[in-house]
């Protein structure tokens, strides 16, 4: 019941129609690009940098699913994740791109295999759109570090399914994930996935919190202890956290990003 609840809430079939006034920062801004791989127009936010006009400098770039619920109360579903205001209070020298998902969509693009109950299976072609339509776009018109060792790929529940399948899809143009109540449960294909990957040197974090669906923090540590049969662990290319009495919501995911910043280095 506890799955089906978090699953419910955060399928992302938003219209959303509150009342909430604009929070997003001035340095945020938004515009629309075709997405031929999935058949539609995308609405595309991003973040610059403080001062980003004002220099000639080259900035990391972070991928985000679910761009709604990312800088504006407004947009968002039951709240935002406030990365605008985390990464203007630190001053950070890093690009987000957050895309929007596709309201009754969403399930089709952020899952890679189908699912017996709720169908899915289109994440081939969001992740397309990505990496063949919006990165290059960026790396056009934006001063970015095009490196995958630059390229972070970060989400959370369905987004950080999709999140963590990009980096084994892409492990060329990824280097880095931050995968946040992965919804692995949807397909147990994603482990068989991981184990048919003959290695796998993305870095990644992990995190969730141990009040969310029964089996988060076990399907969690079952794809982390795959993770070590593809990469010596001495490496320490990956960190796993999980947040005693952490919820499946934007609080949890909110309080986690700079964490998780940090420890990938952006």
């Amino acid at each position: 019941m506890i799955r089906l609840f978090s699953f419910f809430i955060f399928l992302g079939i938003i219209f959303s129609g509150n009342a909430q006034e604009n929070t997003a920062s001035k340095n945020v801004s938004t515009f629309t690009i075709e997405a031929p791989q999935l058949k539609t127009t995308k609405k595309i936010w991003i973040y610059l940098p403080e001062n980003y006009t004002a220099s000639d400098q080259k900035y990391s770039v972070i991928y985000m699913h679910d761009a709604q619920n990312l800088f504006d109360a407004k947009t968002s579903y039951v709240g935002e994740w406030n990365v605008d205001e985390k990464l203007d209070s630190l001053k950070a020298k890093v690009i987000v791109v957050g895309i929007e998902h596709g309201n009754d969509k969403r399930i089709d693009e952020l899952t890679p295999f189908k699912n017996e109950k709720y169908g899915g299976g289109n994440a081939d072609n969001y992740l397309d759109f990505i990496v063949k339509t919006v990165k290059p776009y960026i790396d056009k018109n934006y001063r970015t570090k095009t490196k995958a060792k630059n390229t972070i790929i970060m989400g959370s529940s369905l987004g950080g399914l999709v999140s963590y399948y990009a980096i084994l899809k892409y492990p060329e143009v990824f280097g880095k994930a931050a995968v946040f109540s992965p919804s692995f449960w949807f397909s147990k294909d994603i482990y068989t996935l991981t184990e048919k990957t003959p290695k796998i040197k993305t870095k990644i974090y992990f995190l969730c919190g141990d009040k969310e669906d029964e089996n988060m923090v076990q399907d969690m540590t079952k794809m982390e202890r795959l993770l070590d049969t593809k990469r010596c662990y001495c490496l320490h290319l990956t960190k796993s956290k999980i947040v005693k009495g952490g919820e499946h919501n934007e609080k949890l995911w909110r309080d986690g990003f700079v964490g998780a910043l940090s420890w990938l280095k952006y």
